[in-house]
C-alpha cells in the first residue's frame, strides 16, 4: 500500500501547483526570486541565481510539510492501532468530501481562501527565499486546501507513513517549481497553455479522492494496492 500512497501524495502536489490559485503566480514568483520583472531573456548569471532561489524556496516549504508529518507520526502512532477502524470512517469522508469539494459539488469558503505573504523583490537573498517557501506552506494552505486535506487526512489514518506522505507531497509540489526556476523563459508561455485544462484536471483528482475515501472508508485500500497491476505501475 506504501508505493500507492506515495504516488498519490506525489500526484497531489502537481495537483496543487497547478491549482487556480497558485499557477497563475507563477510570473509574480519569478519576479521575486530574480528581483526584476519577468523578461523573454536572462543572463546565465541571473538564470543560475533565480536556479538557486528555487531550491531555497522548495526547501522552505518543504522543512515545513515535512514536520507537520513528523509530529502527526508522533501524536498518533500511539493511539492508531487501536483506533484504526473508526479513523478509516471518519478519514474516507472527510477525502471524499475534500474531493467533491475539488469537483465543484461542494463550496467551503475557508478553503477557497487565501493568505498572501508580501515580500519585496528588491535584495532577495537565499536565505529570504527559504523563509518565503516556509510562508508559503502556511499562507496558500486554504487555497490547495482539498487537496492537502486529502493528503493529511490519510496519513491521520495510516500515521506510520505520514512522513514519507508529506515528503512525496513536497517533490510532486517542488519539482514544478524548480523547472520553472530551471527554464524561467519558457515557464510563462508553458504556463498559459495549461490555463484551459485547470478545470479539468481538478474533476479528475477530484474523482480520483472520492474513490480513496471509498477505500479508506471500507477498509480496501490495502486490497487495491496489493493487485498485481497497481503493483506493475509502480513498479
Amino acid at each position: 500500500m506504501a508505493e500507492l500512497t506515495l504516488f498519490l501524495a506525489f500526484i497531489a502536489g502537481l495537483v496543487s501547483f497547478l491549482s487556480p490559485c497558485v499557477l497563475p503566480l507563477i510570473p509574480a514568483y519569478l519576479t521575486f526570486l530574480a528581483g526584476t520583472t519577468v523578461q523573454e531573456k536572462y543572463s546565465l548569471e541571473l538564470r543560475t541565481r533565480i536556479f538557486i532561489s528555487s531550491i531555497c524556496f522548495v526547501l522552505g516549504f518543504s522543512v515545513v510539510f515535512s514536520v507537520l508529518g513528523v509530529l502527526l507520526q508522533s501524536a498518533l502512532s500511539g493511539v492508531a492501532y487501536d483506533l484504526q477502524q473508526y479513523l478509516g470512517y471518519v478519514g474516507g469522508i472527510i477525502i471524499i468530501g475534500f474531493g467533491l469539494l475539488m469537483m465543484g459539488v461542494i463550496r467551503i469558503e475557508a478553503l477557497e481562501a487565501e493568505h498572501k505573504v508580501k515580500l519585496k523583490a528588491d535584495n532577495t537573498s537565499y536565505f529570504t527565499s527559504f523563509i518565503f517557501g516556509a510562508a508559503f506552506a502556511v499562507g496558500w494552505t486554504p487555497c490547495v486546501g482539498a487537496v492537502l486535506g486529502g493528503i493529511l487526512t490519510l496519513a491521520v489514518t495510516d500515521p506510520g507513513s505520514a512522513f514519507p506522505l508529506m515528503l512525496s507531497y513536497s517533490l510532486g509540489l517542488g519539482i514544478p517549481f524548480l523547472l520553472v526556476g530551471l527554464f524561467v523563459s519558457r515557464a510563462v508561455k508553458f504556463i498559459k497553455a495549461l490555463g484551459p485544462h485547470l478545470k479539468t484536471l481538478n474533476l479528475l483528482f477530484g474523482l480520483i479522492l472520492v474513490v480513496l475515501g471509498i477505500l479508506v472508508f471500507t477498509g480496501t485500500l490495502p486490497l487495491v494496492a496489493n493487485l498485481a497491476p497497481v503493483n506493475d505501475l509502480l513498479k
